[in-house]
């Protein structure tokens, strides 16, 4: 390595080879990892333990599909507006991902790494103003089924830390802080989980939008076959009322 020159640890390609992370593509890694292993290795450097692959598998399944979501909704309609670009309508589905769908598990898990006492942590958002990310979801009511299995299974394996516990710990103080239980959804366990495993904060986001393109490229598949695209943007422009003034 030449001092001062940008460097990657990731992958480089040859004439002869393409070297992954240290190790050789075709000649150690095809054929012997799976999807979820290789993701690891590329997000991390390191091969999974077989709970860190466990559960970074869990949450691809978990996230990937939600139904007719925003996400979902702007892959169609792109789709149906320019047929051409499959690429660029996963991209508009990715775009959306922020601190309300998707991004949410990010922001929880920079809470969960900062730490302290729940209640502590429930008040000082509480009297900001603010909202405790990974709480609150429009349909799942009064848990989330994604969220709650994620966590049965966190203590069946025996995983679950300090992280687990101080989101369990949140979920108490908000509905005290709040007056009533607020739905712990599936972002807050996801990033609990991911960080009681190892996996640096920076991983947390990835996994959300890798899993919801798989979602997304079957919704856009479903839309080349039964196009819902353009009835989506007139569903829209019905409900929406016109007011010049």
């Amino acid at each position: 390595m030449q001092p001062g020159r940008p460097t990657t640890k990731i992958a480089q390609a040859y004439a002869d080879r393409v070297e992954v992370r240290g190790r050789d593509l075709t000649g150690d890694l095809m054929g012997r990892l799976g999807f979820t292993e290789y993701l690891h290795l590329l997000l991390t450097g390191r091969e999974p333990t077989e709970d860190q692959r466990f559960f970074l598998d869990l949450l691809l399944v978990a996230i990937a599909e939600h139904g007719m979501m925003p996400s979902n909704v702007a892959a169609r309609m792109t789709l149906a507006a320019a047929p051409e670009s499959l690429q660029g309508a996963v991209a508009a589905g990715i775009l959306g991902a922020g601190s309300v769908i998707l991004g949410a598990a990010e922001e929880c898990a920079r809470l969960l790494e900062r730490g302290g006492d729940p209640m502590n942590i429930a008040r000082s958002i509480h009297e900001a103003g603010g909202k405790v990310p990974g709480f609150g979801h429009p349909v799942h009511t009064p848990v989330d089924p994604r969220a709650e299995r994620i966590l049965e299974l966190s203590d069946e394996r025996g995983v679950s830390g300090p992280h687990v516990d101080l989101a369990r710990g949140l979920r108490e103080a908000v509905a005290e802080v709040w007056g009533k239980p607020l739905t712990m959804n599936v972002a807050m366990p996801s990033a609990a989980v991911m960080l009681d495993l190892g996996f640096p904060s920076a991983a947390v986001k990835a996994v959300p939008i890798l899993a919801r393109t798989a979602g997304l490229l079957a919704h856009l598949a479903e839309e080349r076959d039964q196009p819902l695209g353009f009835d989506l943007a007139a569903a829209a422009e019905e409900a929406v009322l016109y007011d010049p003034q």
